[in-house]
């Protein structure tokens, strides 16, 4: 029987222990601050930011917002982050993507002071990344490390395909599958929009990682018995209901389930650990600039 990845209780058992790590911070007189970012009219994003505000509520820590108009220059932004950089009750940064087209995404990420930067973006945390020693690591890649453990899915040795090539999940993912150590050790091919074959590549994998932001591009068709799937993707497609549009993932769930070992659904998959872990790297952020340490989930 297809195991239905649960992403909202490992996301709740994640988040549990985050709040029990803010406790001790707190009793230390150190309250994790983590500071969002909103430059921009995006109704998706406005949602976001405050599904992001919402949890750090709910677990003690401290939330600032700061909006700024879409038509306002990149240096309001930039000066809006230097002060975040240097308040110190504000451990965490997260500028919510997309910004303005006259706003340069990587003189953004670039401006975060990288021991602030939760999201792991930075150029300086990119390289530890890389080089196997993260300070952050980027929240959904780290979110589908654990919900792959938890699920009881081992990677070492095995075949892992990630089907996507972006700075936020697809890079990222594949350097933590390849890395030394737990959740790493796979044999890990990344696909994308100019890959011959794709279903090739797919029936031969154990793990699949769906990330190309593309509705419903695998299917059962390209899976083999057994496979193990994460479908990162949310993509809005018309629909007969009262919204006028569904949400579905980068899998056709139907198809894909009826070959999977275990799968995540779209919503309730990975959304709930992408939020999770930018908790668990707000109050990480917060141990290691306060020196107070704490043992995080």
């Amino acid at each position: 029987m297809t195991t239905i990845i649960d992403g909202n209780e490992i996301g709740d058992q994640i988040t549990d222990g985050v709040a029990a790590c803010t406790d001790t911070l707190i009793s230390e007189d150190v309250t994790p601050g983590l500071a969002t970012v909103l430059m921009s009219d995006d109704g998706a994003s406005e949602t976001y930011v405050s599904m992001k505000q919402q949890a750090c509520e709910e677990i003690g820590i401290e939330g600032f917002h700061h909006e700024i108009n879409a038509d306002e220059p990149a240096e309001t932004l930039f000066s809006t982050i230097d002060e975040l950089n240097g308040d110190p009750a504000v451990h965490g940064i997260l500028v919510q993507m997309p910004v303005p087209d006259h706003v340069n995404k990587r003189d953004v990420l670039e401006r975060i002071d990288p021991m602030k930067d939760v999201d792991g973006f930075h150029p300086e945390n990119v390289g530890r990344l890389v080089a196997g020693n993260a300070r952050y690591k980027p929240c959904t890649p780290h979110g589908i490390q654990k919900i792959l453990a938890e699920t009881g899915v081992e990677t070492e040795g095995k075949d892992a395909v990630v089907v996507g090539r972006s700075d936020i999940v697809g890079k990222p993912m594949a350097n933590l599958l390849i890395q030394y150590g737990t959740g790493g050790n796979a044999t890990t091919t990344v696909c994308h929009s100019r890959t011959a074959d794709l279903a090739e590549k797919t029936r031969n994998a154990d793990i699949v990682i769906a990330a190309a932001g593309v509705p419903e591009m695998i299917d059962g068709s390209m899976l083999s018995e057994g496979t193990t799937v994460v479908d990162v993707g949310i993509n809005r497609v018309d629909a007969d209901t009262e919204k006028g549009y569904e949400l579905v993932g980068d899998v056709e769930f139907e198809s894909a389930k009826t070959k999977a070992d275990a799968i995540t659904p779209v919503p309730g998959g990975v959304g709930p650990l992408t939020i999770a872990m930018l908790m668990y790297n707000t109050a990480k952020a917060a141990s290691l600039q306060s020196g107070i340490d704490i043992t995080l989930p």
